[in-house]
């Protein structure tokens, strides 16, 4: 844990980019495929919401880490 709080040390930084990318995304999927069996229609939007985070998420956050 001590590594995390060093000064000069983005270790927390790249986690919480990596987090913002992909956790949204991961959550949407995982109650897409809760609701697939009864909600068919509201599972496809959800599978759609996901994809469509991830791909602006990725050009967003990706252009971050890049250092552009």
């Amino acid at each position: 844990m001590d590594l995390l709080l060093e000064p000069g040390n983005l270790d927390g930084l790249v986690i919480l980019i990596v987090l913002v990318m992909f956790g949204p995304a991961i959550v949407l999927a995982l109650v897409g495929f809760g609701v697939l069996k009864k909600y068919k229609k509201a599972a496809k939007v959800l599978f759609i919401l996901a994809a469509l985070y991830l791909i602006v998420s990725l050009g967003i956050c990706g252009a971050l880490m890049a250092g552009y």
